[in-house]
């Protein structure tokens, strides 16, 4: 059995709660790690902290995200574990939702997944080597009232990990998918006292992020549901 090693990890839609966990967690293990988000000043206590670079890129703009890996790639080295975060939302009853606002959910959460899912993949493909893992939410399984833009953008990001699974699979690029069932739990908050375990924890998640992508390819995951035990089903 041979687990795989990672030397750059890329964090897109990086922010302060999940994405910093991954980073330290990243970090720890010795790779080199890349934040990206549309506001990257806002990373610089997270990058001064993991020795991290952090660039600017809005993941709905198809050369944005071409010169984030080029980038990248001359900083930090060739990215061969990429995490994808970033999502939008619009809540509305179905008969008031603003159109560009749906459109907007869709560019970000799923056309910006095929995006990088798809410089990922150039790369990793050409090293027969890689781990390209998507950040799924309740609303990629469960439709809720009052929020089609998301779940629109969620099922639609969960439908690209698969068929990237099946296809780049064979071609030694893990591609996995998270379903993320339940509010993660703030920086620098506490667990309720009345609800103990009632959000996840970011360091938790990244654990599991962690333990897929280090998976021996002959028992890989696609997908894996992270839920709070008091979560209902």
């Amino acid at each position: 059995m041979t687990r795989p090693t990672f030397q750059t990890a890329l964090i897109v839609g990086a922010g302060a709660g999940l994405s910093g966990s991954l980073a330290r967690l990243f970090a720890g293990q010795g790779l080199k790690v890349a934040l990206a988000s549309r506001q990257p000043d806002r990373l610089a206590d997270l990058a001064t902290e993991t020795g991290a670079k952090s660039f600017a890129c809005d993941v709905s703009q198809a050369d944005q995200v071409e010169t984030l890996f080029a980038k990248v790639e001359d900083a930090v080295g060739v990215p061969d574990l990429v995490v994808f975060n970033p999502s939008a939302r619009s809540r509305g009853p179905i008969v008031d939702i603003v159109p560009a606002d749906v459109e907007k959910a869709l560019a970000v959460t799923a056309y910006g997944g095929f995006l990088v899912g798809q410089q990922a993949a150039r790369r990793m493909v050409a090293n027969n080597h890689g781990a390209i893992l998507f950040t799924g939410a309740s609303a990629s399984v469960k439709g809720y009232p009052q929020s089609a833009p998301f779940a629109m953008g969620k099922f639609a990001l969960r439908g690209l990990a698969q068929s990237m699974a099946r296809e780049l699979g064979p071609k030694g690029v893990h591609v996995a998918h998270f379903v993320i069932d339940g509010g993660i739990l703030p920086p620098g908050r506490e667990q309720s006292a009345d609800r103990p375990d009632s959000m996840l924890h970011p360091d938790a998640i990244a654990e599991t992020y962690w333990q897929v992508a280090r998976q021996d390819r002959s028992a890989w995951t696609w997908e894996v549901e992270l839920r709070p035990w008091v979560e209902t089903f």
